[in-house]
């Protein structure tokens, strides 16, 4: 604590932001975010929906506690007073961390195939689309179990889990479950997206930007192969030409740190 607020005392803007940041456990870090999403004029449900969405169980219990522990407040009842409507679902059926252990034995063929049926049937229910089913079946399925349920799914309707969801939902819900399927499926080309996606239009959201470099530390060297695959530039390529003074050299070296030697 006392290091963040010298970072808080010493340094100002994003780089002072970001400073702050990684002067705490990620945990700690994580908290810091949430609050900074939920605090002020209206909520960034992006910068929300990306710390909290597509995490384990184990994660998610972390999380939870260091919130309460940080700022004496429950992170499940913020989020319920700070959002609204089928996002809103998303968020706390994320919190319960629900998602089941993988048992190849229960999650078997049939199991797959009645998941398929299922997904398909909450789609295109008789009285519209059940967002809150929709996102149940998301958060309980461990990847394993997912990835088959998607092939499957390919296999019976001729679209995958992704298409499906995205023809149903809108806006910042969309962005949000797929976003959390992304993470199930194919997490380093889901971060890889949401990388270059704080670079996109007018201007860079240097705080989302700040925050997935920071949040992905852990895999930051293979979210960096997918991000050249997909758009053949570089995760250092992009923040060079994005940002610039301390706070681009303070991201350079973070990634430098967790790949040394990247392209």
């Amino acid at each position: 604590k006392e290091l963040k607020e010298l970072m808080k005392k010493e340094n100002s803007g994003d780089f002072g932001f970001l400073t702050q940041l990684l002067s705490l456990p990620a945990p700690d870090a994580d908290a810091m975010i949430i609050r900074k999403a939920t605090k002020g004029f209206g909520t960034d449900e992006k910068l929300l929906y990306t710390v909290i969405c597509g995490r384990s169980n184990d994660e998610i219990d972390i999380l939870k506690k260091t919130y309460f522990k940080r700022y004496n407040e429950d992170l499940t009842i913020l989020v319920s007073s700070e959002t609204h409507g089928d996002i809103k679902k998303l968020y706390l059926t994320c919190l319960r961390g629900v998602e089941e252990t993988y048992d190849p034995k229960y999650h078997n063929a049939s199991k797959v195939e009645e998941g398929a049926k299922t997904f398909r049937r909450k789609c295109r229910g008789r009285r519209g689309t059940y967002e809150g089913a929709l996102f149940e079946f998301i958060c309980k399925s461990p990847p394993q179990y997912l990835q088959m349920v998607d092939d499957a799914y390919v296999k019976a309707y001729h679209v995958n889990l992704r298409y499906a969801l995205k023809k149903e939902l809108r806006g910042k819900t969309e962005d949000a479950a797929l976003f959390t399927l992304g993470m199930k499926l194919r997490p380093y080309i889901t971060a890889a997206k949401l990388i270059k996606s704080t670079c996109a239009g007018m201007g860079t959201d240097e705080l989302g930007l700040s925050c997935a470099i920071l949040r992905y530390q852990h895999i930051l060297p293979q979210v960096m192969v997918e991000h050249i695959k997909l758009f053949e530039k570089s995760i250092g390529d992009r923040v060079s030409s994005e940002t610039g003074g301390d706070y681009k050299q303070l991201l350079l070296e973070m990634i430098r740190v967790a790949w040394p030697g990247a392209p």
